[in-house]
């Protein structure tokens, strides 16, 4: 055996963090856990500044070969899309899987989604269902498994996908934790949006979600080998708690159909899609007296109006609509 031959993990996970002293040990150690080990960890620090720092250092320091810490010049925070490039610009793997510093893996996840790839090598990325985890801090409390909301054990060519997951439909999206995705696609595409700092973070999977379902074949699994943990203080809870999630959204929508046209994807069906999404943030007015209006009369309509004239009603707000 020639000892000079660097080690070649096939996948590389990255975890980025930001001051998760609370969480990070769980999740390292649900990465360690894994029965698939053909796997590396890069660790990336976004300027933490509580005792973090101190667990990711030390854990790498006691497996050297196998998990790597890094952080950006000066150990600043530069935000969670530039923290998952520079995992992405490191790794050594030809697949990446994601996994968020709060949340958890089953022991079966990775091996399951290399085998995926393994039998279906034309696709770009995996995705499986998730667990949103609550009885974590409260045993009262009720998990919930949500599957992605498309048809599962089945590859989707480019384009299918974003025609019918949120946000632009209604099935429920893929979390961080639930993806494998080739390190090339991810190139191909240009990684995460740098764009999407601070607030604008609740979009940033979305965002590199969206690339990939334009441009490459998705498979979707019925697995569910991760543990999507709720809880106060995450971006989703802030951001709609400070009344800031249809500015954030509204930048998203905006952005996608910036790229969809800049990238030539020229498609009735999506182009519908984004300007139906678009309607309420570009036509406020006009949707206020359409659609926000004329669904509260119906609802007071099955309150207090008898039957006849509750028909009358709907038939009228459907003529105006």
């Amino acid at each position: 055996m020639n000892n000079s031959v660097p080690y070649r993990p096939l996948v590389s996970v990255i975890i980025p963090f930001l001051n998760e002293e609370q969480f990070i040990e769980e999740t390292i150690e649900s990465v360690l856990q894994q029965e698939y080990t053909n796997w590396e960890l890069l660790l990336v620090d976004d300027g933490s500044t509580n005792n973090s720092t101190r667990i990711a250092k030390a854990f790498a320091a006691m497996y050297p070969d196998k998990i790597f810490y890094l952080e950006h010049k000066c150990h600043v925070n530069k935000g969670l899309t530039a923290s998952r490039n520079l995992g992405v610009q490191h790794a050594k793997g030809t697949l990446i899987a994601l996994l968020d510093a709060d949340d958890k893996w089953l022991p079966q996840k990775l091996s399951h989604q290399v085998y995926l790839f393994g039998i279906h090598p034309e696709i770009a990325m995996v995705a499986e269902a998730s667990v949103y985890w609550n009885t974590w801090c409260d045993s009262s409390k009720r998990d919930i498994k949500v599957p992605v909301g498309a048809q599962e054990e089945k590859v989707y060519k480019p384009l299918e996908l974003l025609q019918k997951l949120y946000p632009l439909h209604i099935g429920a999206a893929p979390v961080p934790c639930a993806l494998m995705i080739k390190k090339q696609a991810i190139l191909q595409v240009g990684g995460f949006e740098s764009s999407f700092v601070k607030q604008f973070q609740l979009y940033e999977d979305q965002a590199l979600l969206s690339k990939l379902y334009l441009n490459f074949n998705v498979y979707i699994s019925s697995s569910c080998n991760n543990l999507y943990r709720q809880r106060p203080g995450s971006i989703v809870k802030e951001v709609k708690g400070s009344g800031q999630y249809h500015a954030v959204r509204k930048y998203f929508l905006e952005w996608l159909h910036a790229y969809t046209i800049k990238n030539g994807f020229l498609d009735d069906t999506l182009d519908k899609l984004l300007k139906k999404a678009l309607f309420p943030y570009h036509h406020p007015t006009l949707y206020l007296l359409t659609y926000t209006f004329p669904n509260q009369v119906v609802q007071l309509s099955k309150k207090a109006v008898p039957g006849p004239l509750k028909d009358l009603i709907k038939k009228q707000l459907h003529l105006v609509k």
